[in-house]
């Protein structure tokens, strides 16, 4: 008996914890999310982090900075018509392009191939993607 109480008790506190972070996520249509860093003892707080979503929810941009708030690099988001990451832009602290990431889909829409250039445009690497179900 003492089980099944249990076991009910965590299956409703799931389920409560589930809804509040569902009642949680913002709408990011347009959205700008700044993260800052205050240090223990101190009432400066520095941005360290931002990210930039467009009119249609989507991550489109990403920056990073260092602690004198300078920024240490950039990611923007390209989408293909279908709403999939189609390209990754990797710029440097100093803004200047270091590497795009294109990509490639399977008929499930899992990721199939990265090709990674750098800021020239020229082929460095490929990345195959493979999914193995443990279940087959």
């Amino acid at each position: 008996m003492k089980k099944i109480i249990f076991i009910t008790a965590a299956l409703l506190l799931a389920a409560f914890a589930a809804s509040a972070q569902t009642g949680q996520v913002p709408n990011r249509k347009n959205l700008v999310i700044k993260e800052w860093t205050t240090a223990v003892g101190s009432t400066t707080k520095v941005l360290d982090h931002v990210t930039t979503y467009n009119a249609d929810g989507r991550k489109i941009e990403e920056i990073e900075y260092y602690s004198n708030s300078r920024m240490k690099w950039r990611r923007r988001y390209e989408y293909a018509p279908d709403g999939k990451v189609s390209r990754e832009l990797l710029y440097d602290g100093k803004n200047r392009l270091n590497t795009v990431r294109r990509y490639e889909y399977n008929e499930l829409d899992q990721r199939k191939t990265q090709y990674n250039y750098d800021g020239k445009g020229k082929l460095r690497s490929v990345k195959v993607f493979e999914y193995v179900s443990e279940d087959a």
